[in-house]
């Protein structure tokens, strides 16, 4: 792979989207590739912004995606995808979970949540929706809901060829294995 991939993750403070570039990372670097990863945490103990940046290829210099660059944005929450959307180029994809947190003015009645952000990032970019709550409530934790978004991730990038169960082996507590291996497998069904 000569070009690099350059994949934007978005969300809010504890939605788990360090840990699944994390793993990310790890499975790219397993299968070989030039990896650069980089976080910004923003807010996120507040429910604030949280994004991160991973690139991948044969040779990457910069773990920065400027606006404009972006091959694929994952938001883990709507609004998100909204605020975001200028990273990614033209021709860019959009991972969107169905998913809404209010910001603060929204939660004390200051502000209303933006409608239509789904079908305006529709009308722009090939763009695909998942309920990534509802795939973590089927395999039995809605915490997974990150897992599934990796899985349907990594199908949308064709890294079929990295075994992420082991990643996943690797990067999580024992006790969480399981649960978000199913999570990884849902989220590839999506």
């Amino acid at each position: 792979m000569k070009e690099t991939k350059n994949i934007l993750l978005v969300g809010v403070g504890g939605q788990g989207i360090i840990l699944v570039s994390k793993i990310l990372t790890a499975g790219l670097l397993k299968a070989g590739f030039d990896v650069k990863m980089s976080e910004v945490h923003g807010m996120a103990q507040r429910g604030g912004s949280v994004t991160t940046q991973v690139r991948y290829g044969e040779k990457v210099y910069s773990p920065i995606i400027g606006k404009g660059q972006a091959d694929i944005l994952v938001s883990f929450e709507k609004m998100e995808a909204a605020r975001w959307v200028e990273y990614l180029r033209p021709q860019g994809k959009v991972v969107v979970n169905n998913y809404e947190i209010p910001s603060l003015p929204i939660a004390i009645g200051k502000a209303e949540y933006p409608k239509g952000v789904i079908e305006a990032l529709k009308k722009q970019f090939s763009t695909t929706v998942i309920d990534a709550t509802k795939a973590a409530e089927e395999v039995g934790n809605i915490r997974t809901q990150n897992i599934v978004l990796l899985g349907a991730l990594t199908k949308a990038l064709g890294l079929n060829e990295i075994d992420w169960t082991e990643i996943i082996r690797e990067n999580l507590p024992e006790k969480m294995v399981e649960i978000n291996i199913k999570a990884f497998q849902k989220g590839q069904e999506l």
